[in-house]
């Protein structure tokens, strides 16, 4: 299988369905994509209906393109990360992985338009982050969720509206931001440098204003990201948590426990919004982000420094805050809901507590004169407690 070939099939898997965010080669399975969140299968000619071992690892290896370092990275670890361009279509990012002994491997779409915040129609809290001066914001979520492409919008902010130099350290380079107001410099994982940490202490040397790390991997990436938001620089990252809660914890479980204190006032003192991002089905097809937005206050202080307790919760301080612009998930659920972008059924689905969100979709619909109830023909019963001879 050559070049051509590998180009062809990719191709024809994009065009196949609309809304095609990855592409997914198994083998023991058809080719595949992801159309508005459904893996489905895809017919080319020549049909394949069954992936070979022989098959994905010839398209691996043509998708590693004889480069020494990730090969070695793929046989000692059993995955790799890269980036591949399709000429005139799309630019991916790719992971290859090994699975019962056959290769594996799915290819993420990039957006080659880099949107802005008003055109995602992202909360007002991301307007606020071009403005930051300093510190650190997280913003978090599962695997294709969009945190990059969020992140990637307010990049763009700062690149029209701050004369700064900007270091962006990313696995692979997705979004490619030509220079503007600000001074890019975009370097990626393997090529550019060896590890986020290693990229990131680098980067404290290179007079740097705004820091984007890809993503938190590991203590010694959140030490020294810490240290450059403690020293006067904006830090942009992201990691896999599902809740503002979840991150402060995953930051604490890191490191040991004799260092938890004086972390505790570090992300205290560093922490500017916790922003937790999920991608829900939207009415008439395509996914919609709901956001949990945490910014920071003396009481958000307070319980970062001593923990939850009580009634004195991170979700408390949220559901206060939503005069400056935090929100729960729930209560963007109930808003979404309330602008015609998901259904009944989605909201149920999709919140992390059913009843409140229960409650606030019956207030929307009292609020415009519906159903709050599908039980009918409900009639008092006059004779109940009536005692009887």
């Amino acid at each position: 299988m050559r070049k051509q070939e590998i180009d062809y099939i990719l191709s024809r898997m994009l065009d196949s369905y609309s809304n095609v965010s990855d592409l997914n080669l198994t083998v023991g399975k058809p080719l595949q994509v992801e159309s508005s969140g459904k893996l489905v299968s895809v017919e080319i000619e020549p049909d394949i209906k069954e992936l070979t071992p022989f098959q994905t690892e010839v398209f691996a290896m043509n998708l590693l393109n004889q480069d020494r370092r990730l090969t070695e990275t793929l046989i000692k670890t059993g995955s790799c990360d890269l980036s591949y361009n399709l000429p005139g279509k799309a630019r991916f990012r790719v992971n290859i992985f090994s699975q019962s002994g056959n290769y594996s491997i799915v290819l993420r779409r990039l957006e080659t338009t880099i949107p802005s915040i008003r055109e995602l129609n992202l909360p007002k809290a991301f307007e606020e982050i071009p403005r930051t001066l300093n510190g650190i914001v997280f913003v978090t979520g599962a695997t294709g969720t969009g945190k990059t492409t969020s992140l990637a919008a307010v990049l763009a902010e700062i690149n029209a509206t701050r004369p700064e130099h900007v270091i962006t350290l990313e696995d692979p380079i997705e979004y490619v931001h030509p220079h503007k107001m600000a001074t890019f410099n975009q370097r990626e994982l393997g090529s550019d440098f060896e590890s986020f940490a290693s990229g990131l202490r680098a980067a404290l040397r290179q007079a740097p204003k705004v820091i984007l790390v890809g993503e938190m991997r590991d203590k010694e990436t959140v030490e020294i990201g810490l240290r450059a938001a403690e020293t006067g620089h904006l830090v942009l990252t992201t990691l896999h948590t599902n809740n503002a809660g979840q991150t402060i914890n995953r930051i604490l479980g890191m490191f040991d426990p004799d260092e938890e204190r004086q972390l505790r006032i570090r992300l205290a003192d560093s922490v500017r919004w916790i922003i937790c991002q999920r991608l829900l089905p939207r009415v008439g097809g395509g996914r919609v982000a709901a956001f949990e937005i945490l910014g920071t206050s003396l009481r958000v202080k307070d319980i970062i420094l001593n923990g939850e307790t009580g009634e004195n919760t991170y979700e408390s301080c949220m559901e206060a805050g939503r005069a400056f612009g935090m929100t729960t998930f729930d209560h963007y659920i109930v808003h979404l809901y309330e602008m015609g972008l998901i259904t009944h059924e989605t909201a149920i689905t999709y919140a992390s507590h059913k009843a409140v969100v229960g409650r606030g979709i019956d207030s929307v619909k009292s609020s415009r004169g519906e159903k709050t109830t599908d039980i009918e023909e409900l009639e008092i019963d006059h004779g109940y407690n009536r005692s009887y001879k």
